[in-house]
């Protein structure tokens, strides 16, 4: 059986800017292509998909259909192209585009809990786990 997406974004759920992005790109997606998952949710079980939930909070996860996954700011580029946006996904591959955009990415996914008024008694995400 032929899967039903092209990419499934794990996002979490009680990032605001998150929930932003993933709301944006539900709207987008009129054709179905896209698939969403919360790691948030109380009945996410990091393991059920082969990582831990360190992982996936470290930086954005998308799984494609055949099981093998990307990370950073490519799963917005796979998710963009999903749903028509390819012309503009193109430009983010130029390559000084392309490396501003991942190392923003990078800036912000350490700094996102910060960013979004989510600090706790601790503030950053544990990353010692976020190898893929």
């Amino acid at each position: 059986m032929e899967p039903n997406y092209d990419i499934e974004m794990f996002y979490d759920g009680t990032c605001p800017l998150c929930l932003r992005e993933t709301r944006l790109l539900q709207r987008l997606d009129r054709r179905g292509r896209l698939r969403f998952t919360n790691i948030a949710a109380a009945d996410f079980q990091a393991a059920d998909v082969g990582k831990s939930l360190n992982q996936l909070m470290a930086t954005i996860h998308g799984r494609l259909p055949d099981g093998s996954w990307v990370v950073g700011v490519e799963v917005f580029r796979q998710m963009y192209s999903a749903v028509g946006m390819g012309p503009l996904v193109w430009v983010t591959r130029l390559p000084i585009i392309k490396q501003v955009l991942n190392m923003g990415y990078t800036v912000f996914a350490k700094n996102r809990l910060a960013l979004t008024g989510r600090c706790d008694d601790k503030c950053s995400i544990n990353t010692n786990q976020a190898s893929n």
